[in-house]
């Protein structure tokens, strides 16, 4: 657990780097073998591209440095749960464990509003997964960016 909390707390780093780019704070952090192998926040707005999630920038990020599309072995750590988008990212990927902070009432789906991860057994690969570590701070970073918004 304590593993995760430190993984975590650099993904909340990566969070506060896309909240200071005007971006949802959202941050992610792929991890094999305890080595942190891709790091992502959220940039749709910056880079123009809706697929940009924390999570899939951070998938991206891992494939190219370990020269693999599908990442077997890794974790996925990430501040808010998975949307549906790259809970199949993830899958795919053939990630083994993801990790989140705060749950995603309107979009999560690793268990939240849609069970994609880890339960659908309809997918050919297996990816665990594990809320609420750190969850309070992930939340709080999300609901102060908000409220902010929202004037």
């Amino acid at each position: 657990m304590k593993l995760d909390e430190q993984f975590m707390h650099r993904a909340l780093e990566l969070a506060r780097r896309a909240e200071a780019e005007g971006e949802v704070p959202v941050g992610a952090v792929m991890v094999l073998e305890g080595e942190i192998v891709g790091e992502g926040w959220n940039r749709p707005i910056g880079g123009q591209d809706p697929t940009a999630h924390a999570e899939i920038v951070a998938l991206r990020d891992a494939a190219r440095r370990l020269g693999n599309y599908r990442l077997p072995g890794t974790t996925l750590y990430v501040t808010l749960e998975p949307c549906p988008m790259c809970a199949g990212a993830i899958v795919h990927a053939r990630v083994a464990r993801v990790v989140y902070g705060a749950t995603d009432p309107r979009s999560g789906a690793a268990g939240s509003v849609f069970d994609l991860l880890p339960s659908d057994n309809r997918f050919n690969h297996f990816t665990e997964a594990t809320g609420g570590v750190l969850a309070e701070p992930c939340g709080e970073l999300l609901r102060q960016f908000f409220r902010a918004r929202r004037g």
